[in-house]
């Protein structure tokens, strides 16, 4: 039998989201940010919440206008 795995079915749209999440939360910490992601992650696959508490995620902030 061949499993498919909820995401890697959703994988792009994972992805998407985690970049819109970002986009529209700038002003969080870093820390803050980083539960955000998570939580987007989350939404598409709930069995991969203790996954995601290992979510490395480094912040580059660039001055804008």
């Amino acid at each position: 039998a061949k499993i498919v795995a909820p995401t890697s079915q959703n994988q792009g749209r994972i992805e998407l989201d985690v970049r819109h999440v970002v986009e529209r939360s700038r002003s969080l910490d870093d820390a803050a940010l980083g539960d955000a992601c998570e939580k987007a992650i989350r939404n598409h696959d709930p069995c991969i919440s203790c996954a995601t508490h290992f979510l490395r995620l480094d912040v580059l902030r660039r001055p804008g206008p």
